[in-house]
């Protein structure tokens, strides 16, 4: 034990002292780098990097059909890319006869990489955090109660479409748009198992909410994370896109729902009681979220250190009900009374493909933009094309495409846009996922959640419909947002 101690307290040392050495080295090193940089894009490692990420990328898209998990392809295309920008600078590195150019070009790739890694590791803790506490109330049933009391409530199919729907509007802000979209799905479901085609349409109607619902909020999609944590648009201001957001949703719902059936199903006598500290596991995770805000607004701090903070408290309650744990016991009716609570089975539980899905993502695009593909469209777009046609644009990239590397690559271009057309970027890279079955992980999701009953091509015959919302959400974003034009972003 105390040889453990003497080695962390080592290792803590070191690392105190790394940040200086490695700012003072770097930046000593960066200011001397050559005038004369090769442009990467006129090497031959600018159309490898290209050909190596979209092969990736379309094995990601394919994963439905290969089985392959979509965090494999980009981390090794990350590697793959880095390497190569690595190796061609290396030997232009070689041909210098100032070793101060030398040391400057060589390390100007490492620099560019930890960059990058440091903008995922802050992502990376923010997610974890808030996978934990997910699954620490499904584990405490949470979500199962809502779902049975959803079921035996008695609505009609009709009723259940809207019910689900503004459910999933108004919980993915706070959750995020999968786990909504998932836990709609399961009511949705349980309903109508043997009425394929409400199950088909409500299931499109939960995509289009829970997407819509999570434009207008800093937790309601990682997009709209990536944003606030860039500092481009304050917390507060995102919800100048709740009534665009509602409309979009609102809007398809309303034409879908005049199709879907009046009937009653047969209600359900289940019920489903929240676990011992559930409860308190909802209020701390709202605690926590309230944590994140202020950390970032008053405090100048990262949101994620908001969220880690409130994960200590998550540890320490589940500490709290380690401690009183009364031995599991069945009742007559064989329900559990008291399941023990383990805080590191619910961090086990985090989607971790998502998460290293997120670090080849940003490797891959920060790697692409470091080459300078990024300035090049970035100057087609928001340059040529105008800020207004370009967000548009985003989003229509985020059906076909993830939102994800879409919304990474404008915040690594960072073009020079006003609050108005951050704001709509945010809204369309957010909303416009829900045109295609296949544009946003809420759509993938339920495609396996509902298989054979919501499809791609069933989503696809609603297109019109929800590209119908998508243009009106973007008129009266326009509309009820026009103060916000000519406003700087900070």
């Amino acid at each position: 034990m105390n040889k453990l101690f003497l080695y962390s307290l080592a290792a803590m040392l070191v690392l105190l002292g790394m940040p200086e050495l490695a700012l003072a080295s770097g930046g000593a090193a960066l200011s001397a780098l050559p005038a004369n940089m090769p442009d990467l894009t006129q090497t031959w490692v600018g159309p490898t990097a290209v050909i190596i990420f979209v092969v990736a990328y379309a094995l990601v898209m394919g994963e439905e059909f290969t089985h392959m998990r979509k965090s494999k392809p980009v981390i090794f295309a990350a590697g793959l890319i880095w390497a190569f920008i690595a190796y061609v600078y290396a030997g232009f590195a070689a041909g210098l006869t100032d070793p101060a150019a030398q040391k400057a070009v060589t390390h100007a790739t490492e620099m560019a990489v930890r960059h990058n890694i440091l903008e995922y590791a802050e992502l990376f803790l923010f997610l974890l955090v808030a996978m934990t506490y997910i699954n620490a109330m499904d584990e405490r049933q949470v979500f199962q109660s809502l779902r049975a009391w959803l079921v035996r409530s008695g609505y009609t199919y009709r009723q259940m479409f809207w019910m689900t729907g503004l459910l999933a509007f108004f919980i993915s802000p706070v959750a995020d748009n999968l786990t909504t979209a998932l836990l709609m799905c399961a009511v949705i479901l349980a309903v109508g198992r043997t009425k394929p085609n409400f199950v088909g349409i409500a299931c499109i109607n939960v995509v289009i909410a829970a997407n819509a619902g999570g434009a207008f909020s800093p937790f309601g999609d990682i997009t709209t994370l990536m944003v606030w944590q860039k500092g481009v648009v304050p917390f507060v201001d995102f919800f100048y896109l709740f009534i665009p957001s509602l409309v979009n949703w609102v809007l398809p719902a309303y034409i879908m729902s005049r199709t879907v059936s009046t009937e009653t199903p047969e209600a359900s006598n289940e019920v489903v009681k929240i676990r011992r500290g559930g409860y308190v596991i909802i209020f701390l995770f709202l605690l926590t979220i309230v944590t994140a805000v202020c950390f970032h607004n008053f405090l100048h701090l990262p949101p994620m250190l908001g969220m880690t903070t409130g994960l200590g408290a998550l540890k320490l309650y589940a500490y709290y009900l380690k401690l009183t744990h009364a031995k599991e016991q069945h009742g007559s009716n064989g329900e559990i009374g008291d399941v023990r609570f383990d805080i590191f089975r619910k961090v086990e539980r985090a989607e971790w493909d998502t998460l290293l899905f997120f670090y080849g993502v940003i490797l891959c695009v920060g790697g692409l933009g470091y080459i300078g593909y990024l300035e090049i469209v970035s100057k087609v777009l928001f340059v040529d094309w105008g800020p207004t046609w370009a967000n548009i644009t985003v989003g229509f990239l985020s059906a076909i495409v993830d939102n994800i590397p879409v919304m990474f690559a404008v915040l690594t271009m960072m073009p020079d846009m006003d609050m108005q057309q951050w704001l709509l970027v945010t809204l369309t890279a957010g909303v416009g996922g829900s045109m295609l079955s296949i544009g946003s992980a809420a759509g993938v999701a339920l495609m396996g959640q509902a298989r054979g009953m919501y499809t791609f091509f069933g989503h696809l015959k609603w297109a019109p419909v929800i590209m119908l919302g998508y243009f009106a959400s973007i008129g009266v974003h326009f509309l009820v947002n026009s103060h916000l034009k000519g406003v700087l972003v900070h």
